[in-house]
């Protein structure tokens, strides 16, 4: 096990390196997105989660009814607490739309609850391929960096997504808890 964390870490340094340092420019096609998202940079607290709530509409939006209803079986499955059976529903998703960032975030969740880091952080980086912007998915990395213990890797996750969502409540949490771990030091 030490082993695999070891490895664990080499590539999950190597990725935030990567999705830190090269943050491509956002896609024109959606001007929609685009705006929600100058929008929420600048909102105050009480605006900040209706428009992120607007955005979390926009990236479950796959353009097909049928893979919606593939997105919706995995949140069920995932609410319910069946991490296998959403990785089924969002793997069959994943097939199909494969351009489908909200896909790959959601399965990325299943995989960490069944503690399948590496393969959750895959579905991550892929979901941050597709929408460099995806603060949740961001947040997500976060905590599966805090989970494998390394919390200055953690503490750059969750300043990216709040850099993009300045009031995402559970990337604060998250990161005070961080601060907390690390000692209040600096990077």
């Amino acid at each position: 096990m030490g082993a695999a964390i070891r490895n664990l870490n080499r590539i999950v340094a190597a990725f935030l390196a990567v999705v830190t340092f090269s943050i491509p420019a956002p896609a024109a096609e959606n001007a929609r997105l685009d705006g929600l998202f100058e929008q929420l940079a600048e909102a105050e607290p009480q605006d900040a989660r209706r428009i992120a709530a607007e955005i979390d509409l926009e990236f479950a939006k796959s353009g097909s009814a049928a893979m919606d209803l593939l997105l919706r079986r995995g949140e069920d499955a995932l609410e319910a607490g069946d991490s296998a059976r959403a990785v089924e529903h969002l793997s069959a998703l994943i097939d199909h739309a494969p351009d489908f960032a909200e896909a790959w975030h959601l399965r990325s969740v299943a995989f960490f609850k069944q503690q399948r880091y590496g393969l959750a952080l895959n579905d991550i980086e892929h979901a941050l391929a597709l929408e460099p912007r995806h603060y949740n998915a961001i947040f997500g990395l976060g905590v599966l960096l805090e989970e494998t213990g390394q919390h200055d890797l953690a503490q750059e996750a969750f300043l990216r997504a709040l850099a993009i969502h300045p009031h995402h409540e559970d990337v604060t949490s998250a990161l005070e808890r961080v601060r907390r771990e690390l000692g209040g030091r600096d990077l």
